[in-house]
């Protein structure tokens, strides 16, 4: 059987780039369909991968300016010609699930989510634009660039002949803005490597590990350790929030901005932390998981994927409100309830294995399968003439 993986880009490591990376390590000789890359992301990662790209891949700094390019992914979507293979994997966080495929070819669009800049967070992502750029005809160009692409997205999304998404919670976005049913295969998390170094710099922390964008709250979580000094806090990652977060930390010496930290060192610091904190409605979230094969508890905000990742009572437990008093009183009472020992690392271990990447490669496969079979059983009407 003849494979190919599509990917919206290769860019920063995220959640859905860690999917991508473990079909690749499935399927090693599928090539790679994205409609752009950045070399060092692939040298690291993908360094045997063949790897194809869109016409976007030629123009200079697109890793960088691709949020403005975004009118022109559904076509460079279209443009991959499939036609060679038996099946299709897309991994799609935006436009990746619109490719074209023919007859012959069968489609299995695994979801991240439905684009959140054109759908559920359509009006957030354009208020955080005014907030920033001011009114004007820029965002009157957003706007109408929005409303294209939900017009291409719909019937695009009714493209693959399976849809998979990484949570129950994504199934729902799912239903509501493309109008199909979707089954739930929870992504791969592998335990990353630990070196059992002390980190001495830091202790008595609580870990946060995420890209640094707006609706990851993380501002909320900078103000809520503003009011626990004797707390402190490490936060792992990088994005365009990055000079806004530090500002607003400078002298405060309990919250730490370390940057991005590569996996082979990232151990170190899931294996000394108090817990992990996830302050915002993810679709899934990977990186609390990897907290949890750690046997480090986790408090979540409680909404999206968290949901389903976080046993409250067990590995964890919830918050409600978004506010920095809120969530300083949750912080208080979870680093209390790990000082008296209320969370077993063990069962937090066992309870993270399920969401392991062989679970995944399993579940991959038997839908494959089940594909493959109902295709073959399916005679065409003109056989019996």
């Amino acid at each position: 059987m003849k494979i190919a993986l599509v990917h919206d880009w290769l860019v920063n490591l995220g959640g859905a780039e860690r999917v991508i990376i473990a079909l690749h390590e499935i399927f090693p000789e599928a090539p790679v369909y994205t409609l752009f890359y950045d070399r060092k992301f692939t040298s690291r990662y993908f360094p045997k991968a063949r790897i194809k790209t869109s016409f976007l891949q030629k123009i200079p700094g697109i890793a960088k300016l691709h949020p403005w390019f975004k009118i022109l992914m559904p076509m460079a979507a279209e443009s991959f010609d499939l036609g060679g293979f038996d099946l299709v994997i897309s991994s799609s966080h935006e436009f990746s699930h619109g490719i074209l495929s023919k007859p012959g070819t069968r489609h299995i669009a695994y979801y991240h989510s439905p684009s959140r800049l054109i759908w559920d967070r359509a009006h957030a992502w354009l208020d955080d634009f005014k907030k920033r750029n001011g009114a004007g005809f820029k965002v009157f160009l957003i706007m109408a660039g929005q409303h294209f692409l939900r017009l291409w997205d719909y019937p695009a999304a009714k493209r693959p002949d399976i849809a998979v998404a990484n949570s129950w919670h994504v199934v729902e976005r799912i239903k509501k803005y493309y109008g199909r049913e979707a089954r739930v295969i929870y992504p791969p998390v592998k335990v990353p490597g630990e070196s059992n170094s002390a980190l001495t710099r830091f202790a008595n922390y609580f870990l946060i590990v995420s890209q640094l964008y707006p609706h990851k709250n993380i501002d909320l979580v900078v103000e809520a350790f503003k009011k626990m000094p004797e707390l402190n806090l490490v936060v792992l990652g990088r994005g365009p929030e990055r000079k806004k977060l530090l500002k607003a930390a400078k002298g405060f010496k309990n919250i730490n901005f370390l940057g991005f930290v590569p996996d082979e060192k990232i151990g170190d610091y899931y294996q000394n932390c108090r817990g992990y904190i996830i302050s915002n409605e993810e679709d899934f979230g990977i990186s609390p998981v990897e907290a949890m094969f750690f046997g480090k508890p986790v408090l979540a905000h409680r909404s999206g994927g968290a949901k389903e990742t976080v046993s409250e009572g067990i590995t964890g437990k919830f918050f409600d409100g978004l506010d920095p008093e809120s969530l300083a009183r949750a912080v208080r009472s979870f680093n209390e309830e790990i000082s008296a020992g209320r969370y077993d690392p063990e069962k937090i271990k066992k309870h993270a294995e399920k969401f392991g990447l062989e679970n995944f490669k399993k579940e991959i496969l038997d839908i494959i399968g089940s594909l493959a079979y109902t295709y073959t059983k399916k005679a065409s009407p003109y056989e019996s003439r």
